[in-house]
């Protein structure tokens, strides 16, 4: 299975499951514009990046909430607040 995280403003919002028929069988990276074409055929708007359940791209699996840092294209951990 693939997984594919909804960006908005840097901040993942959504991860969903989408069946690896539907990325063309394919390995990251040539599977995501095919997943990413395949969630806008769904009418699903908004934009996707694929994330890897092991960490095996893009640094760790993107969980809500998590940043997705465009310069490192990799998923980070939103900043802990300072400890006063």
């Amino acid at each position: 299975m693939a997984h594919f995280a909804k960006i908005q403003n840097s901040k993942v919002v959504e991860v969903i499951v989408v069946h690896n028929n539907e990325c063309n069988g394919g390995d990251f990276p040539e599977s995501e514009s095919v997943g990413q074409a395949f969630i806008a055929s769904c009418g699903i708007e908004g934009e996707w990046k694929q994330t890897s359940y092991s960490g095996s791209f893009r640094g760790r699996f993107a969980g809500i909430n998590m940043i997705y840092d465009e310069d490192l294209d990799e998923f980070v951990a939103p900043e802990e607040p300072a400890e006063s």
